[in-house]
């Protein structure tokens, strides 16, 4: 029998200005400087929302995220004012800065289509020739990309950016300089767990004049990661990674008949298949994290405990 999942939620908190349902987080802003985020159990892919939640993911991704905030903060300071419920992170409400900082140190995914197609630069960033799938770059390549409030993120140069003045030179730099050391934090975080960080993204915003770092970071919905072990012999002979991400929810959909273009239907999710990726993200979440992932109880609604964290936090 599925477990009670966490498909939307509707509350009314004191001071509550608005609620924002995004594909996976409903958004609540509360008082004039505050965000409180609720991971639910949706599932998202080919930006469509799948028919079923998915048992324990919000869970997994709200705890992953506040682990690898909390591993950075060092590096640039961040959202998180407290975690009072594992799918609930309260925080700063920050100016979301509309482009995604994604970093990549391998040829694979979106880079790796784009190269195929005859490409050798990506966002004014240039590729090598002779490059082949999965491999790495000589150093890791930064190619953002715009934040689409609808529809799909889409590819933006450096110089676009700056000419369209969405971010000033000086900021854009501390982005960078940001971006280069998350990343190398993550890459030795991922190592330790026997794990490559191939590629992922970062999205800041700002109070006033000062930057932080908001969202989630380095989370399975977020990044890709190789297990290391394999990834030599895998590279050599030609074959697929194996990935530590929700590449394999995509590569079902895709079975399916499904790639969110126009006129496909999305298909069915059998209950099996559900509770295989409710297993794999608690995997994902005890890889990653190297800590046991601990389930909340059944007994108590999801929601009513939701629900009753949030307002002793408040």
């Amino acid at each position: 029998m599925l477990k009670p999942t966490i498909e939307s939620t509707n509350f009314s908190f004191p001071n509550q200005k608005e609620l924002y349902h995004g594909k996976v987080r409903d958004v609540y802003s509360v008082g004039e400087d505050k965000l409180l985020m609720i991971a639910t159990d949706r599932i998202s892919a080919f930006d469509h929302i799948l028919p079923k939640a998915i048992p324990y993911k919000g869970q997994v991704l709200n705890q992953l995220a506040a682990l690898f905030l909390s591993k950075t903060k060092d590096i640039v300071p961040n959202w998180v004012l407290s975690t009072p419920d594992p799918n609930v992170t309260i925080g700063k409400r920050c100016e979301p800065i509309k482009i995604e900082m994604v970093i990549r140190a391998y040829l694979c995914g979106h880079a790796w289509r784009e190269y195929k197609a005859g490409k050798r630069t990506i966002c004014g960033v240039a590729m090598e020739e002779g490059m082949i799938e999965n491999q790495a770059f000589p150093s890791p390549i930064i190619t953002p990309a715009t934040k689409a409030e609808e529809g799909h993120d889409e590819d933006i140069t450096r110089e676009e950016i700056l000419a369209k003045g969405i971010v000033s030179e000086s900021d854009y730099l501390k982005l960078e300089d940001y971006t280069r050391k998350l990343f190398a934090r993550g890459t030795e975080l991922a190592k330790q767990q026997g794990l490559i960080l191939v590629d992922t993204k970062y999205e800041f915003g700002k109070v006033g004049d000062k930057i932080y770092l908001i969202d989630e970071i380095h989370t399975p919905d977020s990044s890709r990661y190789f297990y290391a072990d394999a990834y030599e012999e895998k590279l050599r002979k030609g074959e697929k990674q194996q990935q530590l991400s929700k590449e394999f929810v995509r590569e079902w959909l895709m079975e399916n008949g499904f790639q969110g273009k126009q006129g496909q239907k999305m298909p069915d999710m059998p209950e099996d298949f559900v509770e295989l990726v409710s297993d794999r993200y608690i995997k994902l979440y005890e890889k990653l994290s190297g800590e046991n992932f601990q389930k909340q109880s059944s007994e108590e609604e999801p929601l009513k405990r939701i629900e009753r964290n949030i307002l002793e936090a408040l």
